[in-house]
């Protein structure tokens, strides 16, 4: 809940809530109120001549004289809790992280069930990734098909990743593993130099590709797509697949139209084995779409930002009012 005035109430931990030890006070203060009153009003009703008590005493008064205590006591209780340091979450830019972008470049990504053809659509829609990620994110780029290649190392220069898409052409066959295991080469060589923070920074693999692994043969076998997946996860690098085409897609070769439908079982084990996510694509924008997502989660860390001003002024607030509220309302009855 957000309040103008008093700012974010919204709390997802608390930084030192030790500090709610002294509710205990808070609690003490108030039973020492209450066993107070009830010791005034037996005094009152021992003493008092009743008939003249009910005679002077007003019954508005007297329904809102606790108000004070109860404001005092709301006062200390928020005071409390945000000397506990509440935070919530907050959305930052990421500075320090490598994401590779490994697309497939296989026969098969000349399919036209996606206008122009599903590479050119890959292409466009990769080139809108760089421009969308992150300034401060090290981007590189691989491509695969019978074997791997790393155009480009990860870098913040986006113009020189762009210009490493526009090079990619088709070529046979796919070995989808061997364009994980190069990114992962590459993800390494560029946390091992890569300085700005405690730790290596946080690395990701953006996976793109519409067909089914087929060098090796197995996915398991040991350059195969699965077993990459399984040396990413011991990296803690997360896989994020993207299946790109449909089930009608068809390239010609020799004169003859030879199907191609989009494969995900394939690329959703990868995420799976990996920790990373699954997304699919039937045309450039739904593609864009997934890559805009894929931003939103890369291209951004949660951490606990201060929210305690809220609760202070809600505190001051309300510690203000119960001193008016005992200026105006406790007037004691005469004697």
């Amino acid at each position: 809940m957000t309040v103008p005035l008093l700012g974010t109430l919204a709390v997802s931990g608390f930084a030192n809530a030790w500090f709610f030890v002294f509710l205990v006070v808070v609690v003490a203060m108030l039973a020492a109120y209450v066993l107070a009153q009830r010791a005034r009003r037996r005094r009152v009703l021992r003493f008092a001549n009743l008939e003249l008590l009910q005679a002077v005493s007003r019954p508005t008064r007297r329904r809102w004289r606790h108000l004070p205590a109860a404001l005092l006591v709301a006062s200390l209780a928020l005071l409390t809790t945000a000397m506990a340091g509440p935070t919530h979450d907050v959305r930052v830019p990421r500075n320090r992280a490598v994401v590779m972008l490994v697309i497939d470049v296989s026969e098969s990504m000349a399919a036209t069930d996606v206008p122009p053809n599903r590479l050119a659509a890959a292409k466009e829609a990769g080139k809108r990734f760089a421009d969308e990620l992150t300034p401060g994110i090290n981007l590189g780029l691989v491509e695969f098909a019978g074997t791997a290649t790393l155009l480009m190392s990860p870098t913040t220069d986006r113009d020189s990743v762009k210009a490493a898409i526009d090079t990619l052409q088709p070529a046979e066959r796919t070995a989808t593993g061997e364009g994980i295991f190069t990114a992962l080469q590459a993800i390494a060589a560029t946390t091992g130099v890569l300085g700005g923070g405690d730790g290596p920074p946080p690395a990701r693999i953006v996976l793109e590709s519409d067909g089914k692994e087929t060098v090796p043969g197995e996915p398991d076998a040991p350059r195969g797509a699965f077993t990459a997946a399984h040396a990413a996860k011991e990296q803690g690098v997360a896989i994020s697949t993207i299946s790109f085409g449909t089930p009608d897609g068809t390239v010609k070769v020799d004169d003859e139209d030879l199907p191609v439908p989009v494969d995900d079982s394939t690329l959703q084990k990868i995420s799976e084995i990996s920790g990373g996510q699954t997304f699919h694509a039937g045309s450039l924008d739904q593609l864009n779409s997934v890559y805009a997502t894929l931003q939103s989660i890369i291209g951004y860390q949660t951490v606990p930002g201060d929210a305690s001003a809220g609760w202070i002024r809600l505190g001051a607030f309300a510690l203000i009012a119960a001193l008016l509220a005992a200026a105006l309302l406790n007037r004691r009855l005469p004697d």
